[in-house]
């Protein structure tokens, strides 16, 4: 039973840093893509950082040069660092795995957290 929770969302001032985590539990077979999206009030849900099957990155151009994805697999961790933080970062972020939970299976899943919400204010 695979489970994704995130934590490290709060309030911040425009210019400051947050890293926030996303931690499974639960067997599985293999993890395919994985990212954080982040959906505002009155905007759709958008993909702001992506590790494909490979390994290979990739950020919207909203937040390039400025958030970095990376995982810690000993942890079953994902973190997003997020630096120079703007009013328009305010969102719920989520995280999502692809994941395939039993190899008796050709079908992967998508799995999300709950969202933890960011508010970029002075």
């Amino acid at each position: 039973q695979v489970q994704l929770v995130e934590s490290g969302g709060g309030l911040v001032q425009p210019g400051g840093s947050l890293r926030l985590s996303c931690v499974r539990s639960g067997s599985i077979a293999t993890i395919n893509d994985m990212g954080w999206y982040r959906q505002a009030p009155g905007k759709e849900r958008e993909l702001v950082a992506h590790i494909n099957s490979v390994g290979y990155i990739s950020y919207a151009d909203s937040v390039k040069g400025r958030f970095t994805i990376s995982r810690d697999n000993a942890k079953n961790t994902v973190y997003l660092q997020m630096n120079s933080l703007k009013s328009e970062d305010t969102a719920m972020y989520y995280c999502w795995q692809n994941i395939r939970v039993s190899s008796l299976t050709r079908n992967a899943m998508d799995y999300w957290g709950k969202g933890t919400l960011v508010t970029v204010s002075s």
